[in-house]
């Protein structure tokens, strides 16, 4: 089975190392052009990037393959490769008609939920902003809608209530793969089956994140405030502001403290005890001091004296 792999982070590089390992013919890679780095002086590789070079399979990098020459010259090199299946792992753009009816078996998707749950960009980080128990990784044939295709073979994950976006993501990781290379053999034996979503339960979406929102609001009852911290960690990570300086949280825990002092004060100069919109109270557990490395919150008292009342925020 010949493919053309389309993915551009860690978790797509994942599933590239997965499909090389178990013996799939990679006959390309596209994925998002390179970044420029530290005001123009390094530009940086994709993960997926550096896994096809590594492995010396060509990598193609169009700025589009919707629109423009880059998008004419992509599709005249997909027509040349002429693969069985293009897979397709948070590549970071929208395939055209063009390309999806391209291959014989078509394109074949791994997306991070259970479809139709979620749909969109940052389906890890929404289910656990969410506070949902369960979600998973499956796999889709992709058509021209967003995330509406065929669902071919689904992987279910519980998530406990301190599991990070993070930690969830390398679990996506390990077993997305492997389910990928489980639908790419179902698809050559001819034995894998389709289900529509055109029936299942009113879908959700998964909006990207923005900049703007990881600026976490304490007005929020405490599971809410304690749910969008590890939802966002490690990356973006959400954040707060402390005497001015943007303050990076990592870890949080909703504590057993409760306070009448208006939400993003700190509860007690002892301990990094934050009250929020329904007077509980969510302890901070790993930050980041603007200018300062990251710490445990302890270690990070010792160096930066609270006071009873403070308030965070701009």
């Amino acid at each position: 089975m010949k493919v053309v792999f389309m993915g551009t982070p860690e978790i797509a590089a994942r599933s590239f190392l997965y499909l090389k390992k178990t013996g799939f013919d990679i006959a390309a890679v596209f994925t998002q052009p390179d970044k420029v780095k530290n005001r123009g002086q390094k530009i940086e590789f994709s993960p997926v990037k550096k896994l096809a070079v590594e492995y010396d399979v060509p990598v193609y990098q169009p700025g589009s393959l919707k629109r423009g020459d880059d998008a004419e010259r992509s599709l005249q090199i997909l027509k040349e490769i002429d693969p069985d299946v293009i897979v397709v792992v948070a590549y970071g753009q929208i395939l055209p008609k063009s390309v999806l009816e391209l291959p014989k078996y078509g394109c074949i998707n791994l997306h991070a939920s259970l479809l139709p749950k979620y749909r969109g960009a940052a389906p890890i980080q929404r289910c656990i902003q969410n506070g949902e128990t369960v979600s998973g990784v499956c796999t889709m044939k992709m058509d021209e809608g967003l995330d509406t295709g065929d669902v071919i073979m689904t992987f279910e994950q519980p998530i406990s209530p301190d599991m990070t976006g993070t930690e969830l993501t390398e679990i996506f990781a390990v077993r997305g793969a492997e389910l990928l290379v489980q639908t790419l053999v179902k698809l050559d034996t001819k034995t894998a089956h389709f289900s529509s979503q055109e029936y299942c339960e009113t879908p959700s979406y998964a909006d990207k994140i923005t900049k703007e929102e990881l600026c976490v609001d304490f007005t929020k009852p405490a599971k809410q405030v304690h749910d969008f911290i590890r939802a966002m960690a490690d990356v973006p990570c959400a954040y707060t502001f402390l005497d001015g300086k943007r303050l990076k949280i990592y870890r949080s825990a909703p504590v057993g403290i409760t306070s009448e002092l208006e939400a993003g004060t700190v509860a007690d100069e002892k301990s990094f005890a934050v009250v929020c919109g329904d007077g509980r109270c969510v302890e901070l557990r790993e930050v980041q001091l603007e200018g300062s490395k990251r710490m445990k919150s302890e270690d990070f008292l010792r160096g930066k004296k609270l006071e009873k009342g403070q308030t965070l925020g701009r």
